[in-house]
């Protein structure tokens, strides 16, 4: 089991930047907490493979409903990754399943 972090790293609402090795490369991921629930993707825009960050670690719009490319303002939605809006729209980010245990956020792959 890969550790990606510890759950007290997020802020409720909030997201965060981190590099994990998953099967030997490293992986530059999106990890997202909403209350108790730790959402994980692929640090890559499925339209053109850029990462998302608006600022490094910031992922999320204004109003902290959505994972906003910084590139182009596609939005996707937090628990899905589903692209609602921009030039991918209907796109998903790459999901990365996780799981809490003790405190910690886990690859669950």
């Amino acid at each position: 089991m890969t550790k990606i972090c510890d759950l007290d790293d997020i802020e409720p609402g909030a997201s965060i930047g981190v590099t994990v090795e998953i099967d030997g490369n490293p992986k530059m991921l999106i990890v997202v907490r909403q209350e108790q629930h730790v959402y994980a993707y692929i640090n890559s825009c499925p339209h053109i493979g850029s990462p998302l960050d608006l600022q490094p670690g910031k992922f999320l719009s204004h109003d902290k409903k959505n994972i906003m490319c910084s590139t182009h303002g596609a939005l996707f939605e937090i628990n899905t990754g589903h692209c609602t809006f921009g030039p991918c729209k209907d796109d998903h980010l790459e999901v990365l399943p996780v799981r809490l245990e003790k405190g910690a956020v886990l690859f669950a792959g």
